[in-house]
């Protein structure tokens, strides 16, 4: 077998509009399409003594069981790799229940699909399941151990911590979009300029001077001690005799760390004689020059949060410790602790396995112990010098039972160091009664306090501490969303982009926009080309300047890795028509309109799918949809338009020379079509159906109808704000006209506003070599049809096919129309164009379909100049 291609899906795509997080791997199956797994020997058997688990998987069978008796009856070895790909996940503690597989219509190869929770545990595991099936059909024996702990690894290098885990959890629970903005913690709740960051449990409203003066223990401690807050006693030491002179001052037991410290690093805890003074000043001398040395508090560990200047959760923290029994030695009792279910790789369980590391040893050589040491019955050794949960150690809530007063310190001592977000570390016997009465003391005051402990404590219940971090983010009555508009189809999707992003800054909102020639923010152009896919998508919605955005959506995206946002507020799909076929396993339109169909399923249930009524493809979407529907036509008298309006639904029409919108049966009427200058005098009747669709999502946006006829009006078609699309040019003694148009589609769009201008016709025209050859010939045809001479050119990018095959194709159309049809073959597009315009015959309309906008406007625009000066000699065609 052999994998063909692995595409990672991040956001709703073809396959699951809910599901976003998918893995499609397209795989050949080679000799296996003529085995299904009831020829191959034992395969069942094996499958089942490998995975055990997988007894759990139903399949279509709907039971436990149900898989194996499908791989008993027989079924293809793709479906086999789908399960395993799941199993495996799951084996390593990632739970992941989504999975299809589908031929792609060519002999062998399927798409196999499954879920995943990191992305490159994800392709891991896709290339580790084919291997899997390829032993489990050769009857090799297959150890697993080794790709469950790499997944593991992987999934703990690439997730989130719980920390920021738990933020984002809440923030999905709540409808908040978020993205990822770098491999570690940095993340962005919200879009646009309601966007709010966290990094781990640092929240953008937390205040830099706060982080500074907590990472600065003896800072801190000066704060705290000024405002009578009780704190150990202590100073800041650089040297070893600075250290002598602390410890004869302020007398053992003691404590050393560092003063820029966080998270226990550096530290180390009840140090009673001089020698192991010096060991932890050394261990603290790695994180800084400065030391604090303090006396030791005794008592119990405790954590306290306060979020917002709020008391939420306390905990107490205990290291990783052994109770001995007086029978197994030290090594012996870590590892029956970490037998505890409980217990996991990294953070994938409540609690972390116990490793050995400098730090135990160092504790064991303290007490004269080694790891084959036997303990006592009933004595406790700790084995780090910290209570970390990271490192093995455990927690237990006891925020119900913590005093008033306590509550009331520790709101305080937030409110000292400016910390929204504040982990205080208090060393008392119980916070049941105040600190100032039973010899407690505040040890820290930490910023990015690690939440693991209150969400998932040992014992004791589990705290929402993440609820009121979102709370002080989003209050009541704010929004982290921004309005989206999300455009999709095969034609017009540029031209409707561009005047809905016109039509909203007109409005007042200051808007970005992605389309094909490039991504805007507020009409100035960030990045250059093709720019209809998720990571333009993402560009837009991470602008803190933005707050609309009107997204262009194409199918090579969608298909390569879904939408770049989860949900919309307005969809608009323009038409269907045959384009890309055969490309990427879309062979058909109807697949074609599933795949432009996750754009409109993907708005959210308030909001409006604003669907093309006169395209069968289009308008059979409305029936799959979960939001409200609109619908636009050329044709008042559309029977489905009719029947919606009569239903009370909203729609929007041509109708006696107008652009209207329709309330229930009521019209109103916006503008003549005449009057608009993106339809040319009305004889662009394509853009008055671009028109159509914009008209309504201002209308769903309660837009008032004069702003929309005025964004109408100062609309003008032309390389500044329609680059590419109908842009014309006026020379002296004929016209030149520029148009994006490479499918069938928008040559017809053309041709019937040719046929509104009396001119001799010259075309520009190429064809694309990784379409079908028969949608090439198709543009040959038209091309016939439309122009009197053709030129034809070569793409910069001829995408599999050679030059002369897709010029013997393109003849093969035009020849079929008009044997003696004129046609000049010239490759380079700016020599055609240079040919063209220099060679132009009086009152000609010259139309160039152009591979690169950008560089046929220029060049258009240097000839007219060079014209306008009288400085171009012109012979003729």
């Amino acid at each position: 077998m052999k994998i063909l291609d692995i595409k990672v899906m991040r956001g709703p795509n073809y396959w699951s509009v809910r599901r976003h997080k998918l893995i499609q791997m397209r795989l050949d199956l080679e000799e296996m399409e003529e085995r299904p797994t009831n020829k191959i020997p034992n395969f069942k058997e094996n499958l089942a003594a490998l995975f055990p688990s997988m007894f759990s998987h139903r399949c279509s069978v709907g039971t436990p069981g149900g898989f194996f008796h499908r791989v008993q009856e027989g079924t293809w070895m793709g479906h086999v790799i789908e399960h395993i790909a799941l199993e495996l996940q799951t084996l390593a503690g990632m739970e992941c229940g989504f999975g299809r597989t589908r031929s792609t219509g060519k002999h062998g190869v399927y798409n196999v699909v499954f879920s995943y929770m990191e992305e490159k545990a994800g392709i891991y595991t896709a290339k580790a399941s084919v291997k899997i099936a390829e032993a489990l059909i050769e009857g090799i024996p297959y150890d697993l151990t080794e790709d469950i702990q790499n997944l593991r690894e992987i999934r703990e290098d690439d997730r989130l911590g719980p920390s920021t885990g738990c933020i984002v959890d809440e923030a999905v629970a709540r409808g908040i979009p978020y993205i990822r903005l770098n491999r570690h913690s940095l993340v962005q709740l919200g879009y646009g300029m309601n966007q709010r960051r966290i990094r781990a449990t640092i929240a953008s409203t937390t205040g830099s001077i706060a982080v500074d003066i907590a990472c600065d223990k003896e800072e801190t401690k000066n704060l705290l001690e000024a405002a009578e807050i009780p704190v150990p006693k202590g100073r800041i030491v650089y040297t070893e005799e600075g250290l002598q002179a602390a410890i004869e001052s302020i007398k053992y037991p003691i404590v050393t760390k560092p003063v820029d410290g966080n998270h226990g690093k550096g530290a180390t805890t009840n140090i009673t004689n001089y020698e192991d003074a010096l060991k932890g000043f050394e261990a603290a001398k790695k994180y800084g020059r400065a030391i604090i040395v303090e006396r030791y508090i005794t008592g119990l560990d405790h954590r306290v949060l306060v979020i917002n200047y709020k008391f939420v959760a306390a905990a107490i923290r205990k290291p990783a410790a052994v109770m001995g029994d007086g029978k197994h030695t030290i090594q012996e009792l870590i590892d029956i602790t970490n037998l505890d279910p409980r217990r996991g790789f990294g953070h994938e369980k409540t609690l972390t396995s116990i490793k050995i590391d400098t730090f135990t040893m160092d504790m064991l050589a303290q007490k004269n112990l080694s790891l084959e040491s036997v303990l006592p019955a009933g004595e406790e050794l700790w084995l780090k010098p910290t209570a970390n949960l990271s490192t093995g150690g455990t927690a237990t809530d006891v925020t119900d039972y913590v005093h008033p007063d306590n509550i009331f310190m520790c709101e305080r001592i937030a409110r000292i160091i400016g910390l929204d977000i504040c982990g205080i570390d208090i060393m008392a016997e119980s916070l049941s009664e105040p600190v100032q009465k039973n010899g407690g003391a505040i040890l820290e005051v930490n910023a990015a306090p690690g939440f693991r402990m209150h969400i998932d404590p040992a014992e004791g219940l589990p705290r929402n501490v993440a609820e009121p971090v979102i709370d002080m983010l989003y209050p009541p009555g704010s929004t982290a969303r921004i309005p989206i508009i999300a455009v999709t189809g095969t034609n017009g999707k540029t031209t409707t982009t561009r005047l809905m992003a016109h039509m909203v800054k007109t409005m007042g909102y200051k808007v970005g926009y992605t389309t094909t020639d490039g991504v805007y923010i507020q009409n100035q152009m960030m990045m250059r080309g093709d720019c209809t896919g998720p990571v333009s998508a993402e560009f837009v919605l991470k602008d803190p300047t933005v707050n609309f955005a009107v997204l262009e959506c194409a199918r090579g995206g969608i298909l390569r890795s879904g939408l770049g946002f989860h949900n919309c507020d307005m969809a608009i799909v323009t038409n269907i028509a045959e384009d890309h076929l055969g490309l990427q396993d879309i062979d058909t339109i109807e697949q074609l309109a599933r795949v432009k169909a996750v754009v409109p399923n993907s708005v959210l249930p308030g909001g409006y799918a604003i669907l093309n009524a006169d395209n069968k493809y289009t308008a059979g979407m409305a029936s799959s949809l979960k939001c409200k529907v609109a619908y636009f036509t050329m044709d008042e008298n559309n029977p489905l338009v009719q029947a919606h309006m009569k239903a009370g639904g909203l729609a929007a029409m041509f109708e006696n020379g107008y652009v209207t919108i329709c309330k229930g049966t009521w019209k109103i009427r916006v503008e003549k079509a005449v009057n608009i200058p993106l339809t040319f005098g009305g004889r662009a009747s394509y853009n008055i159906q671009n028109i159509l669709p914009t008209l309504l999502a201002g209308f769903v946006r309660e837009f008032k109808i004069d702003d929309m006829r005025i964004a109408l009006q100062t609309f003008i078609p032309g390389p500044a704000q329609t680059p590419g699309r109908m842009n014309i040019f006026r020379f002296r003694n004929f016209e030149v006209m520029v148009d994006y148009a490479h499918n069938a589609a928008g040559f017809e769009a053309i041709a019937e506003m040719l046929n509104k201008i009396e001119a001799k016709h010259v075309g520009i025209i190429a064809g694309v070599g990784d379409r079908r050859d028969e949608d090439t010939i198709a543009l040959g045809t038209l091309a016939a049809k439309m122009f009197d001479e053709i030129i034809i050119r070569q793409d910069k990018n001829l995408r599999g096919k050679t030059e002369q095959e897709i010029i013997d194709l393109m003849m093969t159309g035009i020849k079929a129309v008009d044997p003696d049809k004129k046609v000049t073959v010239i490759k380079k597009e700016t020599e055609a164009i240079d040919f063209a315009i220099k060679n132009a015959a009086k009152h000609s309309f010259i139309t160039i379909c152009s591979d690169v906008v950008p560089d046929a406007l220029d060049q258009i625009m240097k000839l007219k100049e060079m014209d306008d000066a009288g400085e171009m000699e012109f012979g003729t065609m």
